[in-house]
């Protein structure tokens, strides 16, 4: 892939996020400072490499879970050391004085929820502390759809399939199909493990669409994750 064609890549992601309708050729356009042929021309080749889809004839393209996966991984070798922002701090501020281990985790938890506007996550003992499923399902993509369903079954099987697997990274995301439960309910996972009083694999993070500001998201479950830790 060209170093155009990633930027066309990011911009498509990052623009789709904000505004939940596939972008078309005429916007990035003006964002490259190119024609709309030139644009098109590299579009069909994200599409050919499987990165975009074009879910209506004449609309804009929409990313795949494929063009998520590049981009997150791409995400991941840059947003290392990334300096504290300001929600950063705000969730730093409300867990540092919560008090007991579990009112702590539900803390950041509820923080969560309401930084990211997703469903926040997190194992307390042997239980699945869940919050913030009206935003959730508040998402465009969720509204008269059929993937409830889904994300229900996920979050029913979540909790033992993640005793289970324990995934070891600092910072893990599922991009929709990649889920072991719930593959076709479009949405990611993205989780920080970290060690508790409750056992040295305990999780928190999200659940939202996987049409969601990524680079945002996992600044802010990695430094929950940092937090916790050290604050535990």
């Amino acid at each position: 892939m060209t170093e155009r064609q990633k930027q066309i890549l990011s911009a498509i992601i990052e623009q789709y996020a904000e505004v939940a309708v596939p972008v078309g050729s005429s916007l990035l356009a003006k964002v490259f400072n190119v024609s709309s042929a030139t644009i098109r021309a590299e579009m069909a080749e994200l599409e050919r490499l499987g990165f975009i889809a074009q879910p209506h004839t004449s609309a804009g393209r929409t990313p795949t879970d494929q063009g998520y996966r590049f981009y997150v991984n791409n995400l991941a070798k840059t947003t290392e050391g990334s300096p504290e922002r300001r929600a950063e701090r705000a969730l730093s501020a409300r867990v540092q004085h919560a008090g007991l281990p579990e009112r702590t985790i539900r803390n950041a938890v509820d923080t969560l929820v309401e930084l990211t506007h997703n469903l926040g996550l997190a194992t307390i003992g042997g239980q699945l502390y869940i919050s913030g499923l009206s935003n959730l399902f508040g998402q465009p993509e969720f509204v008269g759809g059929n993937q409830v369903q889904q994300v229900a079954r996920l979050l029913d099987n979540l909790e033992p399939w993640l005793r289970e697997a324990a995934p070891n990274e600092p910072l893990s995301v599922f991009i929709g199909a990649e889920n072991p439960i719930g593959r076709s309910a479009g949405v990611s996972l993205i989780i920080s493990r970290f060690r508790s009083p409750f056992s040295d694999h305990s999780y928190i993070g999200t659940l939202g669409p996987t049409r969601q500001s990524y680079r945002d998201v996992m600044a802010l479950v990695a430094h929950t994750g940092r937090t916790l830790e050290e604050v535990l």
